[in-house]
């Protein structure tokens, strides 16, 4: 079914707010779940506006059945009497995952959510977004809803991904509205739908490696005992999601990692994920909060480097040498990455910027 390019970004509904032509680039290092059902939980959340770029108020899984809606009107609650939380000059975002589509509580979140804190809610996430029709169901639903509601600004959509269909359809979910944020890696759900044999949530396994070659084709030497390497299990996941989001400008985002204890594994998996390109994680504790903030955020040695690069390579046309290695046209490419994302980050985080602040003036020895 053909559709003209000049009604992409136009309302799905009179009255609904207009579609963004380009998503907000704001840090979002840590995406932190809270059940909203857990006073415990509850209770931490305005502590944690100004230190956490996003606070999610988790209403699908870890919240159960007959939770689901105290979940729901907990996170109203919480987001009408937190200062700072949510909208377009919140201190921190404020993101929900709702309910499964297939599930009988999607509907109702997403009708309860809108008029009553539409104007503070920043993203949705969707979760087991199967294609580009999960897409389209909620973004009719949400311009109707906030053209009920009188919202200025539309809600963004983020998608997990979270079933074998969901990684092939990869490109037409990123492309299927405006209203597309970003996507994060399901790893438990998805595991199970692949019918991989893991029980782990994120992280590698031990049994998925590759060793060392014998020094030779005898007996003796295949039965000695040879170095193995931990292989990732989710690198090629990672890795499509990250190109898919590049190529629709979307923002890529590991998802949780379970071993809550092995905080040292945790900050390895995140640190992969921001090498190949993602802007950030999912947190499960507040441990993992520090570790995500750290490695999402670019080292000052990498940014004083980056400055350098800029600072040589003038107008971006050809080459310089810099501590005996060339840098060139892709080299100021790769680092004006760095630099941007250091401006971002240091413009919400006041300890970063005073770190990249205290960084010498960018000057080039050749």
């Amino acid at each position: 079914m053909s559709r003209s390019a000049k009604d992409f970004f136009r309302p799905l509904a009179v009255g609904a707010p207009m579609p963004v032509r380009e998503v907000p680039a704001r840090p979002s290092r840590a995406i932190h779940f809270f059940d909203p059902s857990n006073a415990k939980m509850a209770g931490k959340v305005p502590g944690m506006v100004g230190t956490v770029d996003v606070l999610l108020g988790n209403l699908e899984d870890a919240v159960k059945a007959d939770n689901k809606v105290a979940a729901r009107e907990g996170l109203v609650r919480i987001a009408q009497e937190t200062e700072g939380l949510g909208g377009p000059d919140g201190r921190s975002q404020l993101w929900t995952r709702v309910n499964a589509l297939d599930s009988p509580w999607a509907l109702d979140d997403l009708t309860t959510l809108v008029p009553a804190i539409g104007h503070k809610l920043d993203v949705v996430m969707v979760p087991k977004v199967e294609g580009a029709e999960d897409i389209h169901y909620v973004d009719r639903l949400l311009a109707q809803l906030e053209a009920k509601a009188g919202l200025d600004h539309p809600i963004l959509v983020h998608a997990i991904l979270e079933t074998a269909r969901g990684v092939a359809d990869i490109e037409e979910i990123c492309a299927a509205s405006p209203r597309m944020q970003g996507l994060s890696l399901g790893p438990a759900d998805l595991a199970a739908d692949r019918r991989m044999k893991t029980t782990r949530v994120g992280g590698g396994h031990p049994g998925y490696l590759v060793r060392q070659d014998p020094a030779d084709g005898s007996p003796e030497a295949i039965g000695a005992a040879r170095t193995t390497y931990q292989q990732d299990l989710w690198h090629y996941t990672i890795a499509r999601m990250v190109d898919a989001c590049a190529m629709h400008g979307l923002s890529p985002y590991y998802g949780p990692f379970g071993d809550i204890a092995d905080t040292v594994a945790c900050e390895d998996q995140f640190r992969n994920a921001f090498l190949l390109g993602c802007v950030g994680t999912w947190t499960l504790h507040p441990k993992q909060v520090d570790i995500a903030r750290r490695v999402f955020s670019p080292s000052v040695e990498d940014v004083a480097h980056a400055r350098r690069v800029v600072a040589a390579m003038g107008d971006g046309t050809g080459a310089v040498m810099l501590d005996g290695k060339m840098e060139d046209d892709a080299s100021l490419k790769q680092c004006l990455v760095m630099v941007d994302l250091a401006d971002q980050l240091g413009a919400i985080d006041p300890d970063l910027k005073a770190q990249y602040d205290a960084i010498p003036a960018a000057g080039a020895s050749a």
